[in-house]
């Protein structure tokens, strides 16, 4: 389908339509298919698209620096979200990216109340995404919330959840990415506004207090079964009917998934666990 004139103007985009072709085209190159893919587009998804490029660092690829070392590049590892980039945005790779798009677009599009909120946002790239896709829909009526430490993980509280006890993330420098830096990254997509609310702190001392009425969609990306549970005891009753909740470490971090186990049996929780890549799971409310 055509995008529409004004469509294009809206995202700044002055002239989409190849000379030889009445439709916007895209072309995106994965080396290691070997093979270009041709998709017919909107102006919102080529701008989506690039922002998820670019939020990854596909555009030009940065060294891995998965648990302290420096590893070369790999364009398919980025994909997938199996690494820690040196410097872009977000590390959880395309297909979590495209299931935050596919989240938030579907609540807009069946007109499920509230804002969006990832907790746990390291660089902020997942956040910077809901951003841009409120933008790119002309949504002026909801917020995105960022919570975050700004100043990595939290040591495990052993004696109150063993099961993280051997989680050692908050040794890790990498993790801790200030609030400042968060906002410079969100300016930097010229997103850094009012639809945008930062909430610093632990989770346990933030959230039960947060000025969050309702949610469409919900992301939890802590890690910990603490900082999992947290989320999900002070959060999913906000959470509107019909709304999302996403798990980012679902099956990775054993710790994160018994956290979401035990929260869904205590509350009668029976929405159909879905997959989204080899660690990112969601269900709807």
């Amino acid at each position: 389908m055509a995008a529409r004139a004004g469509e294009c103007t809206k995202l700044g985009y002055s002239k989409v339509h190849s000379p030889a072709y009445s439709f916007p085209f895209f072309f995106f190159f994965k080396p290691w298919a070997g093979s270009w893919r041709f998709f017919m587009t909107s102006c919102k998804d080529l701008y989506l698209g690039l922002m998820k490029a670019c939020l990854t660092n596909l555009i030009y690829g940065d060294l891995n620096m998965l648990h302290g070392r420096s590893l070369p590049y790999d364009a398919k590892v980025r994909d997938e979200g199996r690494d820690w980039p040196s410097v872009a945005h977000t590390m959880v790779g395309i297909k979590r990216l495209d299931n935050v798009q596919f989240c938030v677009e579907d609540a807009l599009a069946r007109g499920v109340s509230g804002d969006l909120m990832e907790t746990g946002v390291w660089r902020g790239g997942a956040v910077i995404l809901m951003r841009a896709i409120l933008q790119a829909h002309g949504v002026t009526d909801r917020l995105v919330w960022a919570a975050d430490s700004f100043a990595g993980l939290p040591p495990p509280n052993a004696a109150q959840y063993p099961h993280d006890a051997h989680l050692t993330f908050n040794q890790f420098k990498e993790l801790a990415v200030s609030l400042e830096e968060v906002e410079e990254n969100f300016r930097k997509y010229n997103l850094l506004d009012g639809q945008v609310r930062f909430l610093k702190g632990w989770f346990r001392d933030t959230l039960p207090s947060a000025p969050v009425e309702k949610l469409a969609v919900l992301r939890l990306d802590g890690d910990l079964y603490e900082s999992t549970m947290d989320a999900l005891v002070n959060l999913y009753p906000k959470v509107s009917p019909g709304g999302f909740v996403i798990i980012d470490d679902y099956n990775d971090i054993p710790a994160c998934r018994q956290a979401v186990t035990d929260y869904r049996s205590r509350n009668g929780i029976t929405g159909e666990i879905q997959p989204i890549d080899w660690t990112g799971v969601f269900w709807k409310k």
